[in-house]
């Protein structure tokens, strides 16, 4: 099947829950998404709010004093909020991710050498507190596995899908994927370029007419940091709005599924810094119905 951007942004909106909020625990969504991109604190806390019918933060700071969650390096070699049982799996897979930035930096970091997470009060709600490390097996109380590669990608792809090997190796950073799709039992579909993209099989594939309600997500999510073209949520003139030189400069906004403006937290309250086109009489009202809903939760 060839697949227009539109109908490959719908069907990634859907499968990462982002047409429509879902009952589910921050473990089991953590678990879903292959972890939840977590280099800063307030990300993947806005992630959850997008995702869920209900979310209570105190749940993901409980979860991470319970061992139940752990921060840790890995996919791209950057913190991930992820379930235990992932963590021992994912951590082996893509060291050779910390092993290639040990190499190009001098003073590397102690966690890329060593599996350690970032230990509680690190990215609990409204926490304080410096950063200290605990090795990851002794703090799950388990062992690290060794990884099953095509049970990762099938995971990548129901999360992520359909895709390439490439956007399998932009959203881990661990390389020589092509193989490995291709000798799985997988779905073929095209996009637009004839570029042949990984499926499992049976998955959903989203009418492009799908309502796409407005969400607020963070500096920095999974949704559009795990593809090799990073466009199917945002268009190249539109995401240069959001890129920095050292990162970027604002959180992010979409309306209709796509990257539409820039917002920032001021006083736990929504300030909208940047809109990328006018917002039509139901868009805005369906935004400012959001905007309550984050500022509920930044109010918590």
């Amino acid at each position: 099947m060839r697949l227009t951007r539109q109908r490959l942004n719908r069907t990634l909106l859907r499968r990462q829950h982002l047409l429509e909020r879902v009952d589910a625990t921050p473990e089991e969504m953590a678990r879903h998404l292959v972890g939840l991109q977590a280099q800063e604190t307030l990300p993947p806390y806005l992630s959850l709010q997008a995702r869920l019918t209900s979310f209570d933060p105190y749940a993901v700071t409980r979860a991470l004093e319970e061992r139940s969650l752990v921060r840790l390096l890995t996919m791209r070699g950057t913190i991930h909020l992820l379930d235990p049982g992932d963590a021992l799996v994912l951590r082996p897979w893509t060291q050779v991710v910390m092993d290639r930035v040990q190499r190009n930096h001098a003073d590397p970091l102690p966690q890329l050498g060593r599996a350690l997470v970032q230990a509680p009060p690190r990215g609990t709600w409204k926490g304080t507190g410096g950063v200290a490390y605990e090795p990851l097996e002794e703090w799950i109380g388990a062992p690290m596995r060794e990884p099953d590669v095509p049970d990762i990608v099938r995971r990548y792809l129901a999360a992520f899908g359909p895709a390439s090997a490439a956007d399998v190796t932009t959203w881990s950073g661990v390389t020589r994927l092509g193989p490995v799709l291709a000798g799985m039992d997988l779905e073929r579909h095209e996009d637009e370029a004839g570029k042949v993209l990984y499926d499992v099989p049976g998955g959903v594939v989203e009418d492009e007419d799908a309502p796409a309600p407005p969400r607020l997500l963070g500096t920095y999510d999974n949704l559009w940091l795990s593809h090799a073209g990073r466009d199917r949520v945002t268009e190249p003139a539109k995401r240069r709005h959001w890129m920095g030189p050292n990162g970027g400069v604002g959180m992010m906004l979409f309306v209709d599924g796509w990257l539409e403006g820039l917002w920032r937290m001021a006083d736990d309250r929504v300030e909208v810094i940047e809109l990328f086109r006018d917002l039509t009489k139901r868009e805005r009202a369906d935004l400012d119905v959001e905007i309550d809903r984050v500022e509920g939760l930044l109010g918590r």
